[in-house]
């Protein structure tokens, strides 16, 4: 049976590096028998100039119909007025909404070779392997903003108790097979929202004696995430504070470049992108790392297509072409796009050779 992939390009460097991971899909899809369909559509900020709206009715219609959605990234300079009535990132969120994925997950995971590559100590990051998830349909991102005249806004932050159950509950189901942490953050000592979250945490957590609980306020993760990273194992929180702390976490492995992420649901369909932004400043130079892209394919090799074994191929290709010492502009080589993918494509062809 074919399987049809939404691929939702965007703006900026998003063309180069979802081109990359469908490239690396085709090749492995290519040498064991997956049938694979690409459907492009518009988001974001092209959308926006093509037809008025961030996500067009035509690209919903596609995403709801496929099996997975890779998307590349959203914005620019170009839409970057907060005024304005309509901007690129509504269409992400609008997606996200009209989906109901409501689990962004998002592993980081320190390559050895890439240890020296982060900002922190190499000591403090070696060997580090996190998933982070984030919670993506409620929070201050969907609450009610108001502008009351020049001097004043407000924006609300909502939580219902359905919506937390069901994010910490996927994540103690993830530590199950991991080394059974849950580290869930919040800040309950100054909002409501966030101690009805540790509530609802501690009563997931009940359910799962095997797993142990530990709660942690946003602030106090942020700077532990820079002194202890190796102690955490799954780490579950709200939409804000996980959107700020992932791209925090991005530098314990080095570069935005390589992080990957999957948009979960209930079903099986998922979206599936690089956590990092559009990059406008390198756009269309062919400079940009496609890693995280490309790990984001493997993301949803494992969970929308069925397919674990070639999601495990595309993570050791990807292995491997660090540890034979590529490397594109972010992590201070000078490797293409283009040669990063081509160094992928043939250690996928290597692995097959082999019988992996």
């Amino acid at each position: 049976m074919t399987k049809n992939i939404v691929l939702l390009p965007g703006d900026g460097i998003g063309p180069e590096v979802v081109a990359s991971a469908v490239e690396v899909l085709k090749a492995v899809a290519g040498r064991h028998g997956l049938e694979l369909s690409f459907d492009e559509q518009l988001i974001g900020g092209c959308a926006i100039d093509a037809t008025g709206s961030a996500l067009p009715p035509q690209t919903l219609e596609a995403a709801l119909a496929a099996d997975a959605i890779l998307l590349g990234a959203v914005g620019g300079p170009k839409w970057d007025n907060p005024q304005a009535k309509v901007r690129p990132e509504q269409g992400l969120l609008a997606i996200r909404k009209a989906l109901g994925l409501f689990a962004n997950v998002r592993p980081v995971r320190v390559h050895p070779d890439l240890a020296g590559a982060s900002p922190l100590r190499p000591e403090l990051v070696a060997g580090c392997d996190i998933v982070f998830l984030r919670e993506l349909t409620g929070g201050v991102y969907f609450g009610e903003p108001r502008v009351e005249g020049t001097e004043r806004a407000l924006d609300t932050m909502v939580y219902t108790r359905p919506e937390i159950d069901r994010i910490v509950r996927l994540a103690f189901q993830i530590a199950q097979g991991r080394s059974r942490r849950v580290t869930s953050v919040d800040k309950a000592n100054v909002l409501a929202s966030s101690r009805l979250w540790r509530t609802v945490a501690r009563e997931v957590g009940a359910e799962f004696p095997d797993v142990a609980l530990d709660h942690q306020l946003v602030d106090s993760t942020a700077m532990r995430l820079l002194t202890h990273a190796r102690t955490y194992d799954v780490v579950v929180t709200e939409n804000m504070f996980g959107d700020i702390l992932t791209d925090e976490a991005a530098a314990l492995a080095g570069s935005l470049g390589l992080m990957p992420s999957a948009s979960l649901g209930e079903g099986t369909r998922g979206l599936y992108e690089p956590i990092h932004g559009s990059a406008p400043d390198i756009a269309g130079q062919g400079v940009a790392n496609p890693l995280g892209t490309i790990m984001s394919a493997a993301m949803m090799l494992r969970h929308s297509l069925g397919r674990p074994d070639l999601a495990l191929i595309i993570e050791a290709a990807v292995d491997r072409t660090i540890s034979d010492g590529w490397r594109t502009r972010d992590l201070g080589g000078t490797s293409s796009t283009a040669e990063m993918t081509a160094a992928v494509v043939e250690r996928l062809e290597e692995l097959h050779t082999w019988g992996v």
